[in-house]
């Protein structure tokens, strides 16, 4: 995953990222600013998941979305 590019292009993807997980804020996506690693985190913290399974959407995610 190219987690410079997902910065480099957060309020292009900001939009997909807010669809695909419906549960993040726009606080939330303030605060993530395009870092994926603060994704996955809040991934965990809304959805339950552990944070390996939250890694694995934000780059399957990243890797559909050529970020």
């Amino acid at each position: 995953m190219n987690t410079d590019q997902l910065k480099g292009n957060w309020r292009q993807f900001r939009g997909k990222v807010q669809e695909q997980w419906g549960k993040l804020t726009n606080d939330d996506l303030d605060v993530i600013e395009g870092r994926a690693d603060q994704l996955a985190g809040k991934i965990q913290e809304r959805y339950g998941k552990s944070r390996e399974e939250a890694e694995k959407e934000v780059e399957s995610f990243c890797h559909a979305c050529n970020c």
